[in-house]
């Protein structure tokens, strides 16, 4: 064995320099251990098995990089993540964490639209299958404590008190007047349902859907703005010290502008306690994080209205060798809303409308414990782990209503409701962010204003020519209409079909009343004309979204997933509420290992 000291200070570099694991194996196992700890006295002993579990990790390190599988292309054998600089990408990405309040959903197919009962003899859900993507969802709807706490950051930031700012926290707040009845007594719900701690729980209502489009883009914001500071790439807190109406985050800004973010401020963008990374030349590089660190979160959105139903379903146990074994009529099992589990039978599973006058059942052990919305998670939850997917509010889903749903053209991902957007550019080239002086307000069809591009965030256009250009898979940027039964729909087929006929006064199927709101131009007052039109043949147009779920105002038939209702996007009532969806990155599945069928 090692008769001098030299010799084991050459053996320890020669396996270092060999830098693997099989070479620093076969080394150790031709050494004579057991004759070596003889002559060693203790602390020689653990001072050699020290250096052995040094060397052992390192040549696994160094075997790992040279495999090509870890900080190694494995196309050019170039490396990544070198501190000298080059490509930087997160090689130890594992798995998208499940976002905050949400359950996740793996995706498959399932038969979308009615298949039981059908009293309406309507044609608006015919039966067809889709496939969606696995995708998170809140576990309950957004309550009125979460909104409450988007309400105080919108005034915080952009005061009510000064006018430049005045309509974008007016315009956020929910209608408190939607629980007034010409011939029922709810002033008590029109002065405290949304405040008071009393309903904290409960689902926020009188919220239309541009609202809770707005609330899950700041969401979107402010979990994004929480991953940075946990991770070190912003100041910690800054949320509370440095925000202000010029000083915000955005997290698309952040993306495509970095440098602008919270109005450029260094030492937020910068005051990170993460350690700065210098290049071979000692410049700083990787400032920012991209999308390529995994530290950016998917934004929160709504979800769509296959992945509403699919979710509510919870099919999850009705599948043997991929084949259904039966059909859902509500998100429980079983044909009947009341429980017949022998702890809880006949107790109500939902919270909707059981008769005429009936809104909570007789009080005591048949009540079904709400006569209007219940708290959050008063019921079972779904096999997907999802509370109030029938009754207590209908929800706010992202699609654009038809009749028609055309699984003939796509069956995966279904959604109406495409508008494609691309950045504003300035002439520098540079990406145009909303300044203070530039906020963009939108008046809506009934008179109200809400701001929808606030200060921070990027400006942006419809797609062009240079998008759409050669393309197949859209050509326009606006597809709301695409394949919608408009023009075959219309009672004047034959005339809009003959060979050159005037399409330009086609008379469209969805041609729903139009008001007109507009600013007298002497007075400044806001004008309101209704459309008297005798031809109005619908209610239907492009500003009109799908709810889904049933209320607690409505009767079981309406708490099937698979019925679906639409209402004006802009509007709001005390019985739609919302939830927020994220759409999951990489694999289909969180275990990987699970059995296959």
């Amino acid at each position: 064995m090692f008769k001098k000291k030299d010799e084991m200070h050459i053996f320890l570099q020669f396996c270092l320099k060999k830098s693997c694991a099989f070479t620093f194996n076969y080394y150790i196992a031709s050494l004579n251990l057991t004759s070596l700890l003889k002559r060693m006295d203790m602390k020689n002993v653990s001072n050699l098995k020290f250096l052995i579990a040094i060397m052992l990790c390192a040549s696994i390190v160094s075997c790992k990089r040279s495999s090509g599988s870890g900080n190694v292309d494995s196309a050019t054998g170039w490396r990544i993540n070198d501190r000298q600089g080059g490509f930087q990408y997160n090689t130890d990405f594992k798995e998208q964490e499940t976002p905050q309040g949400t359950a996740f959903v793996e995706g498959g197919t399932f038969t979308m639209g009615k298949v039981q009962d059908d009293p309406m003899r309507d044609w608006n859900n015919t039966p067809n299958q889709q496939h969606v993507q696995s995708f998170y969802m809140d576990e309950n709807e957004v309550t009125n404590v979460n909104y409450l706490f988007y309400l105080d950051y919108l005034k915080s930031v952009y005061p009510p008190e000064d006018p430049n700012y005045a309509l974008i926290y007016k315009g956020a707040l929910p209608d408190t007047l939607v629980w007034r009845n010409r011939l029922g007594y709810n002033e008590m719900m029109t002065e405290n349902y949304l405040r008071h701690p009393g309903y904290a729980n409960y689902p926020v209502v009188g919220v239309s859907w541009i609202q809770a489009v707005e609330y899950a883009n700041w969401r979107s914001n402010r979990v994004a703005e929480s991953s940075l500071q946990e991770e070190g790439y912003i100041k910690r807190d800054a949320q509370y010290t440095d925000l202000s109406a010029e000083s915000t985050f955005d997290v698309d800004t952040y993306i495509n502008a970095p440098s602008q973010t919270y109005g450029g401020k260094e030492e937020v963008l910068q005051g990170g306690r993460r350690r700065q990374q210098l290049d071979a030349n000692g410049d700083p590089i990787n400032i920012y994080a991209n999308r390529e660190t995994g530290v950016i979160p998917v934004k929160y959105r709504l979800p769509t209205e296959a992945e509403w139903e699919y979710a509510a379903l919870g099919l999850s146990e009705l599948r043997s060798y991929n084949i259904y074994r039966g059909r859902k009529k509500y998100p429980w099992d079983g044909q009947y809303t009341r429980s017949g589990k022998r702890a809880t039978r006949g107790d109500q599973l939902a919270n909707f409308k059981q008769g005429k006058g009936d809104y909570g059942g007789i009080a005591g052990w048949s009540d079904d414990g709400a006569d209007i919305t219940a708290e959050v998670k008063s019921y079972e939850p779904n096999d997907f782990g999802l509370y109030d997917m029938a009754g207590n509010v209908a929800e706010w889903v992202a699609d654009v209503y038809r009749p028609i749903v055309d699984d003939e053209f796509n069956d995966f991902n279904y959604y109406r409701g495409n508008v494609y957007t691309k950045n504003a550019i300035n002439e520098d080239g540079t990406v145009k962010i909303v300044t203070v002086d530039e906020i963009v307000y939108d008046t809506l069809s009934n008179g109200k204003i809400v701001a929808r591009d606030l200060p921070g965030e990027i400006a942006t256009v419809p797609v062009d020519t240079d998008e759409t250009y050669l393309r197949t898979q859209f050509s326009t940027s606006d597809n709301r209409n695409f394949r919608d039964g408009d023009k075959r729909s219309s009672r004047y087929y034959r005339d809009n079909f003959d060979e050159g006929s005037d399409q330009s006064q086609t008379s469209k199927m969805y041609n729903s009343p139009k008001h007109r709101i507009a600013v007298d131009s002497a007075g400044g007052k806001m004008v309101r004309e209704y459309d008297k039109s005798a031809t109005r043949t619908s209610l239907i147009n492009d500003e009109v979204r799908v709810y889904k779920g049933g209320s607690w105002r409505d009767r079981a038939y309406w708490i099937d997933p698979a019925q679906r209702r639409y209402f004006p996007q802009d509007m709001a009532t005390d019985y739609i509420g919302f939830r927020c969806a994220v759409s999951r990155v990489g694999s289909k599945s969180q275990n990987k290992n699970k059995r296959r069928n």
